[in-house]
Order: structure tokens, then C-alpha cells, then sequence
């Protein structure tokens, strides 16, 4: 079930007629969107799909929608008028791993562990964004006060990384966050987006019930649950405006709900970096309270994470942003320990990386590219420091000693500024 009835408005939004790419930028990728979902392997030790375990994605029944792109069974949807297999255009990764681990630059061939293990989710997004985590192992919201010493924690100063980078070379960046800038009726939040004039920088994370018998447009529930955590560049006191949540902040308008993504696709007024969170239960990182299709535990949050991606991805290739050297790539923050091996720090435990892009690699005798490549979340970084051409003054942080994602994308995609092929 798909919800149709709640997601008409949506599908409505993008209905827009196909475009002719813009072949100006040489075939490489132009815009890219980040659709960030949540702790659970993409394979683990023990290849659980089933129980009330720690489970993998791959091979699950709980997640259709990715396991028929990953092995090209997917049925054509209709974009546009056109009728189009998803996994035509789709690669994967069969090696990527969360921050702690990476190549030794000093023996390529030989994988090592030459990082802490760093959990939980926030480290992984502070990666995402500058190549570290500074520091940060835990979750607490940006500005959030140490009772102890009073101390101001969680919001980076003066730290080079990847949206002021595209700031200052004129690329546009937007963080678009489910549950955010909702109105209120009674006191009481409902689904239901705020104009634009009073949208503020979302600072706080926040939970409950929707009111007024509104619910969520993918999973038809009025559970709601912001993760300022997941948000990376809600992290960084340059783009997140400093420690102000009302609307005289300067960056408020980088910061909007999901709702507008839809909007904006429509008018082709997407940024060149869009950051997508969906919330999280949509994002897979906690289960709805009465489970999800007949689904629970593990299952239950892969479900409704992999019925999120199914509606939502198919809208975006619907936008000239996508058919004009566009990419979508899901991403996964960090990996989980199973039954069968406790570290979840180790190699025998792979993220979700998936890219979708018209330049994405061919289908190899018709299946979808699956790269043995080892990436890390620096491969991310450093690859859309590339796309944007931002690599000068520096490739931030452990970006520098990361494969780019060349290997998920047609020949030329990913250019390679200063010559820093890998």
C-alpha cells in the first residue's frame, strides 16, 4: 500500500513534461540529491532477513523496492508519461563502510581500522559533511548546554566543510527535513507546512501525534519525529545561522520541509546540493508504534523506509534537475552489530550506497552494476567536492584518502579536479 490518496498532491506537484538534457556541462553530474536513511546493514555476518533481530537489506522482504533495483526485477513505473525500469539507471556499492575504516595511504591494498569506532548517528553526518566528526560521539542537538561546565556543545565554529565550500564557490545548498516548519492548531502540531515567511532553522529535535486528524503522507500514521542529529548542516555555525530558531535568522531559508521539495522540483528550482532526511520512522531508524504493513521490529522500520524511497524517488526523476545530469544517491549512516558478530566496526558489515542518475553505470548484461570498490563516507565527500569543483583550498578531512564514487557513474560523470583521480 502506497497511501495514493495522501501522496495525489505530490505526484500532482511534479507533473512536469520531460526536458532535453542540457548537454552544456559535458555529461558530468550537475545536481545531486542525498536521501539519508538509518542503521541497518546492507549485508551482515549473519545474513539475517527475517526474525526479530538485527536484520540486513539485502534480500529482505522488507524492502522490495531497493532488493528489485539491486537486481534489476523492478516493474517499470510511469515518469512522465514514460514507462521506465528504475534499475536502468540505478548502480550499488557491495563495499562501502561507515567512517571508522578506510585504505592505509600507505599500502592501498591492505584495509585497516585507522580510525576510532565512531557512533553513534551524529559522528556519521558531521562526516558526511567535512570528513570528521571533531571529536563529536554522541547525539545532542546543536547548541545544547553541558549541565555540568555550562558549556555550549555540538555547534562547529570556523570548520571548513563541504556547504560553506559551495557557498563560497556560488553553488546552492538545501536541507529538506520531514516534520519541520509545521503549522500548529490548538496547540498541537499538525501535517500541514508553514508559509515560507515562518520558516525558521530547525535547532531542536521534537516528537508526538499530529492533531486534527491530519497523518503522514507516506505511512498514513500521525506519528511525527525531527532528528536535528540527521541534519549535517544544521551542525556548523555558519550554516546553521548561530543559536537563533526565529525567522531573523539568515539561513532559514536553506532549511525546509520535506513538503517543499516537491514544490520546488516543479518550478526546477532545486539547489545544486540537496540534502533530503526523511523523519525517523521514514528514515528506518525507529519503528511506528503499531509496526508498518505487517511488519515489526527491524523489518517494520526497513519497511518504512523502503516504502518511503519508493514514492519519493520516482518524484524526483520526474524533475528536469534529475533528467539533466542529475543524481540521487542513498546513503546509510552507520552499520549495526548482528547475531553472528558483535563488531559492527568490522568488514564483514556494508552500508546501503546507492546511486540513480541518467549517468549512473550501465546494467552489465542487463543487472544493475554492483562495485566491489571500497568506499567510506569520505568517498562521498569527496566525490561532490569534485562534482562542484571544490577541492581547492583542500579535500576536507579523510576525504583526501577516499576512492571517489567514479565507479557507481558512466565514464567522465565525476570530474577529477587537480588531478586527484582515484
Amino acid at each position: 500500500m502506497k497511501y495514493p490518496m495522501l501522496f495525489g498532491c505530490l505526484a500532482a506537484a511534479v507533473a512536469v513534461s520531460t526536458a532535453a538534457a542540457d548537454d552544456s556541462n559535458n555529461g558530468k553530474i550537475k545536481t545531486v540529491f542525498v536521501i539519508a536513511l538509518e542503521n541497518n546493514n546492507w549485508t551482515q555476518a549473519d545474513g539475517a532477513v527475517t526474525g526479530n533481530g538485527q536484520l540486513q537489506i539485502f534480500n529482505n522482504p522488507a524492502a522490495p523496492f531497493l532488493n528489485s533495483l539491486a537486481n534489476g526485477t523492478d516493474a517499470p513505473v510511469s515518469i512522465n508519461g514514460r514507462q521506465l525500469k528504475i534499475s536502468r539507471q540505478f548502480a550499488y556499492a557491495t563495499n562501502y563502510h561507515n567512517a571508522l575504516t578506510r585504505n592505509d595511504p600507505n599500502d592501498p591494498a591492505t584495509l585497516q581500522d585507522l580510525n576510532p569506532h565512531i557512533h553513534p548517528s551524529e559522528p556519521q553526518y558531521l562526516w558526511a559533511e567535512a570528513g570528521t566528526n571533531f571529536g563529536i560521539l554522541n547525539d545532542d542537538d546543536p547548541f545544547a548546554i553541558d549541565t555540568t561546565t555550562g558549556d555550549i556543545l555540538n555547534s562547529q565554529d570556523n570548520q571548513l566543510h563541504l556547504s560553506r565550500l559551495l557557498v563560497a564557490a556560488g553553488h546552492s545548498w538545501r536541507s529538506y527535513q520531514e516534520d519541520v516548519d509545521l503549522q500548529t492548531v490548538g496547540g498541537v502540531l499538525v501535517n500541514t507546512p508553514l508559509p515560507q515567511s515562518q520558516w525558521t532553522v530547525p535547532l531542536t529535535s521534537f516528537s508526538g501525534i499530529f492533531g486534527s486528524g491530519t497523518v503522514n503522507q507516506f505511512n498514513g500514521t500521525a506519528q511525527y519525529n525531527y532528528a536535528a542529529k540527521h541534519n549535517p548542516m544544521v551542525l556548523f555555525t555558519d550554516t546553521n545561522g548561530g543559536n537563533d530558531a526565529t525567522t531573523a535568522n539568515t539561513q532559514r531559508l536553506n532549511y525546509a520541509p520535506l513538503q517543499q521539495l516537491f514544490v520546488d522540483l516543479a518550478r526546477n528550482d532545486a539547489a545544486d546540493y540537496n540534502w533530503i532526511t526523511p523523519n525517523q520512522y521514514n528514515d528506518m531508524h525507529t519503528a511506528l508504534n503499531a509496526g508498518f504493513m505487517g511488519f515489526a521490529a527491524d523489518a517494520a522500520r526497513i519497511k518504512q523506509g523502503d516504502n518511503f524511497l519508493s514514492i519519493v524517488v520516482p518524484q524526483i526523476m520526474a524533475s528536469r534537475a534529475y533528467q539533466d545530469h542529475g543524481a540521487i544517491i542513498i546513503w546509510t549512516d552507520e552499520t549495526e552489530p548482528d547475531s553472528a558478530d558483535a563488531n559492527q566496526d568490522d568488514l564483514k558489515h556494508t552500508l546501503t550506497e546507492m546511486v540513480i542518475s541518467p549517468d549512473a553505470h550501465p546494467n552489465v548484461n542487463g543487472v544493475p552494476y554492483a562495485s566491489p570498490v571500497f568506499f567510506t563516507h569520505s568517498s562521498d565527500l569527496r566525490t561532490l567536492q569534485e562534482i562542484f569543483h571544490v577541492t581547492s583550498p583542500l579535500i576536507l578531512g579523510d576525504a583526501v584518502n577516499a576512492n571517489d564514487l567514479s565507479d557507481l557513474f558512466a565514464e567522465g560523470a565525476i570530474p577529477h579536479d587537480n588531478g586527484n583521480d582515484h
